[in-house]
């Protein structure tokens, strides 16, 4: 698994732009989302997370359209699955110890959303650029 050392390596170069593209990885968004749920404060994850991922997006060459790039429906139900699960860990949970306890939860495979969504639903353009909730089951509260 991962420390909180590279965790911290990880989140610190999304935000800079600097993590190569091939290192943004389904495992890489979750723990850069627990890093910054746990370790910054001054982040607001829901609110900035979209303009975070698109920046980042662009700045590896990325395109941010109706097809590619930033999805909201998947970015906001991940931190929304996060909080969840450091909820049910110890109050001063580590990075490194929510993430190994994500990756070993369904979460950790990056097919968990459609348990919640069908496909065509989740990969709607709709889907895609706002909150569209689930059409198979709701997330957990």
């Amino acid at each position: 698994m991962m420390t909180d050392e590279e965790i911290m390596e990880l989140a610190d170069g999304f935000l800079a732009c600097t993590l190569p593209k091939e290192a943004w990885t389904h495992s890489a968004h979750f723990a850069t989302a627990l890093w910054l749920i746990l370790r910054r404060p001054d982040i607001m994850p829901e609110a900035d997370m979209p303009g975070l991922i698109r920046r980042y997006n662009e700045s590896v060459g990325g395109v941010n359209s109706d097809t590619s790039g930033y999805h909201e429906s998947i970015t906001q139900a991940s931190l929304h699955m996060a909080r969840q699960l450091i909820a049910t860990l110890p109050a001063h949970v580590t990075p490194a110890a929510a993430y190994a306890a994500l990756m070993a939860s369904p979460l950790g495979n990056k097919d968990w959303p459609f348990t919640y969504w069908s496909r065509d639903c989740l990969m709607s353009v709709d889907a895609r650029r706002h909150w569209l909730a689930p059409d198979i089951k709701p997330l957990p509260a």
